[in-house]
């Protein structure tokens, strides 16, 4: 397996919560990349975007689910780097019938953890469809800053509700544990996310996290997409029909 491309960025600026940022990124994962989607081998770029305190593991999470690798001498991200991955998603209907197969080409940001780059990295939260939030099971104050991680995220984020995923990483030790299964599954509770258990080091969830983050976001797509019908609308490059008025409303709804 060919090592995944990094890159690092030097971008600044705000990220406003504006409702509008809804429909111009769901219109950018709806059409823009549509046009090329034969040459690039894609039908969808879907972006996310990792969180957490610095030291919790975000880039070895990343490396073991792009590359099978895990490397305990990783240091801590400057700035923001992202990796990408191309992977087959097919949608589970509630009748139990599957759909039809899409490729999708995932762009992972690796967020830097220390405060000094929140100025940066907080500009980038506005431009993804998904969040994988971590903490270190081993590391309690990780743990209590999620809820400082989230409160954050509903400023910054392209809607109020975006699709999150929460994650305890480091799970291989045990012996070392500081946050018990309990008290991480209540605060997901709280905040109405799914919580997964994970570990860089050995695998444990990490693709699953990824899956269900992907089948989120892509559940989120298709209703913002089956909304936009009435007139007044935006047309794609591959002739998708998307409506302002209905995206802003399903936006209100938590629909995005």
């Amino acid at each position: 397996m060919s090592v995944p491309k990094i890159r690092n960025y030097q971008k600044f600026g705000d990220a406003k919560k504006q409702v509008k940022e809804s429909l111009r990124i769901v219109a950018d994962v709806e059409m823009s990349n549509v046009t090329n989607k034969t040459e690039a081998g894609y039908d969808y770029l879907i972006k996310f975007l990792t969180l957490g305190d610095s030291g919790v593991g975000k880039t070895s999470v990343l490396f073991q689910y792009t590359d099978n690798t895990f490397n305990r001498k990783f240091i801590s991200t400057v700035g923001i780097d992202f990796v990408e991955k191309s992977v087959v998603y097919r949608s589970q209907h509630a009748d139990g019938i599957t759909g039809r197969s899409q490729r999708i080409h995932l762009q992972i940001w690796d967020t830097a953890g220390q405060e000094r780059y929140r100025g940066l990295t907080t500009g980038f939260y506005r431009d993804a469809m998904g969040f994988l939030l971590l903490f270190d099971l081993t590391n309690q104050t990780s743990f209590l800053n999620v809820r400082n991680w989230l409160e954050e995220l509903k400023v910054h984020a392209y809607c109020e509700d975006p699709d999150i995923v929460l994650c305890g990483n480091k799970a291989d030790l045990e012996n070392e544990r500081a946050v018990s299964e309990e008290q991480a599954k209540e605060e997901a509770s709280k905040y109405g996310v799914p919580y997964f258990e994970t570990s860089a080091a050995t695998g444990q969830n990490v693709a699953k996290v990824f899956e269900t983050l992907l089948d989120t976001v892509m559940k989120r797509i298709q209703r913002t997409v089956d909304n936009a019908q009435l007139p007044g609308r935006i047309r794609g490059r591959a002739g998708l029909k998307m409506d302002t008025g209905e995206l802003v409303q399903s936006q209100k709804s938590c629909g995005c």
